[in-house]
């Protein structure tokens, strides 16, 4: 067994994850990051796995990758079997993976394909995930009771937020708000811990399509502070969690949101 901490970290190949995982990493944790990338046609790429393993390697971490769907009960299995195999513990789960609808459309047109796709990666994924790391994580408290253990969801502004022209996604988000209270009820007699990460507008390959819409806003004052997120700021939230700074705050939402949250007059 590993002697230093474990985290599975999924979609970690870039953006948020990959900061996320890093952030980890100078935190000395070991690494087990999945992805799902394809290339502009379709074929699986590997290229930024690999090259977040590499960065967390030089920090002085190990770390594994694994290609997989998180929506597919095979991947997420292989997922925990690699962690199991590797490295023997998981002390965090951060449920990062996600998507946005392949084409934006108005909810009075959207299509069940879609929203079986976003619903699959955004909620279905991290739900059954989540348990399977969480009886994991309840069979090593029994065995190592001293040890420290969490799950991090990664939520969004969006879970309530109306936008018509991606209700998929923001249902999705919606659901993991409520995925992480039922876990964090569930799992508060074994002292684990479970939060909700809730990004604002994040500077990401995700909201590059739509940056100079958000540039605009932001000027205008969409959010007290008047500039974009970076995946740096996601990640120094869930570094705060790792050290265990907010053990005793299970089920909380923290806002990383440049004061979107707030109302204003």
């Amino acid at each position: 067994m590993a002697e230093q901490a474990v985290a599975i970290v999924t979609g970690a190949s870039r953006g948020i994850g990959r900061a996320i995982a890093i952030e980890l990493a100078t935190l000395d944790y070991d690494l087990v990051v999945s992805h799902f990338d394809f290339t502009a046609d379709g074929k699986p790429e590997e290229s930024f796995a690999k090259q977040t393993q590499k960065e967390i390697n030089n920090i002085g971490s190990e770390c594994e990758i694994l290609r997989g769907d998180v929506s597919k009960a095979e991947d997420r299995g292989r997922l925990v079997d690699l962690a199991q195999s590797t490295f023997g513990r998981c002390d965090m789960l951060v449920n990062n993976a996600g998507v946005a609808p392949l084409q934006r459309l108005d909810i009075l047109e959207a299509t069940e394909e879609s929203f079986d796709r976003v619903i699959g990666i955004n909620l279905k994924g991290p739900y059954f995930l989540s348990q399977l790391v969480a009886n994991w994580m309840v069979e090593q408290k029994k065995q190592y009771p001293n040890r420290t253990f969490r799950i991090v969801n990664t939520g969004s502004i969006s879970a309530y937020t109306s936008s018509p022209g991606r209700g998929e996604y923001c249902i999705s988000k919606a659901g993991i708000s409520m995925m992480t209270k039922l876990y964090a009820d569930r799992l508060a007699e074994y002292n684990i811990g479970v939060f909700e990460i809730s990004p604002g507008i994040i500077a990401t390959d995700m909201t590059s399509p739509v940056k100079a819409k958000y540039d605009k806003l932001i000027a205008e004052g969409l959010t007290p502070i008047k500039r974009w997120g970076q995946p740096e700021d996601v990640a120094k939230a869930v570094g705060a969690i790792a050290e265990g700074r907010l053990d005793f705050s299970t089920g909380q939402v923290i806002n990383v949101d440049g004061g979107f949250h707030l109302r204003r007059l």
